[in-house]
């Protein structure tokens, strides 16, 4: 078997180009999973218009691909309309659902293409568009197992687990853990203490090979951010270690951050990590990168 992670956009918020942002990327969120033959992207921010160009060059007569939407606020759906395999008749792209009867990621995706807002319309796009869901938070690909669960954001928001022959991905964008801490109480006031989530997001996550996680924010910058529906990314390391997973992707870097604040950001989660959990890889998701497991 044969996975291969890559990052598109792996900022969160608004689009950020400029020089301060180079070394991890302006583009909003979109990370591509091919495992084996089979495509699954998560997220369709600015940086899936890039994915789009990619696939292009790589998979030039047909592409078919499984589009899961953590949400759909507009840092994650901004990218679709320029999303270039989604006007080619060869084309069909699977957009899911999180149960039946829901509707709300094709009412948006189409609602963002009216012509108030964007010039061409949702039914002026030429590929095969095939609505699908989840069953009970799980849905079969082929062989790829793919599950969701609800997390903590306004508006509602869903990570994404994918797996197959004993390797797990975990997809974890825009969820304030912070929100849910189970020992908020024992905790307060304790920076270096581990703050524990709760065991159905624990279990969910459990032995992943790869976390990728919204860690947005500083321990600094959270304190005036509460209910924003973001995560200290110090809470997004406590909940990989309590997983026992491989590799923690700190992701959808704040606005404000440039290259050197993330740097730091990330630094200060390896520490944080080797405290209790030597053997966990924490690093900072960019834009450019692939990893293969």
């Amino acid at each position: 078997m044969a996975c291969y992670v890559r990052f598109w956009g792996t900022r969160g918020s608004i689009p950020t180009p400029g020089n301060k942002t180079r070394k991890y990327g302006g583009n909003t969120s979109c990370v591509e999973l091919e495992i084996d033959d089979t495509l699954f992207i998560c997220d369709g921010g600015t940086g899936l218009r890039e994915l789009g160009l990619d696939l292009q060059k790589r998979r030039p007569t047909e592409v078919e691909a499984h589009m899961f939407f953590s949400h759909m606020h507009w840092d994650h759906i901004q990218g679709f309309p320029f999303f270039v395999p989604a006007y080619v008749p060869s084309n069909k792209l699977f957009v899911y659902e999180v149960g039946p009867g829901d509707d709300r990621v094709h009412r948006l995706l189409h609602g963002q293409m009216r012509s108030e807002y964007f010039p061409v319309t949702f039914t002026d796009l030429g590929s095969k568009i095939v609505a699908d869901h989840f069953s009970d938070g799980e849905k079969r690909v082929g062989d790829v197992t793919v599950r969701c669960l609800e997390q903590t954001h306004p508006g509602r928001s869903f990570a994404f687990s994918f797996e197959k022959n004993g390797k797990k991905i975990v997809y974890a964008t825009d969820s304030e853990l912070d929100l849910v801490i189970v020992n908020g109480n024992e905790v307060e006031g304790r920076p270096d203490e581990l703050r524990r989530l709760p065991e159905e997001l624990v279990q969910f996550i459990a032995g992943a090979d790869l976390l990728i996680a919204d860690g947005q924010y500083t321990e600094e910058e959270y304190a005036s951010k509460h209910g924003w529906g973001h995560a200290r990314a110090h809470t997004v390391v406590d909940l990989a270690i309590q997983a026992g997973v491989r590799q923690c992707a700190i992701f959808h870097h704040d606005p404000m951050q440039t290259d050197q604040l993330v740097d730091e950001k990330v630094e200060s989660c390896q520490k944080r990590a080797e405290r209790t959990a030597p053997n966990l890889v924490v690093f900072g998701a960019r834009e450019g990168l692939t990893l293969k497991f």
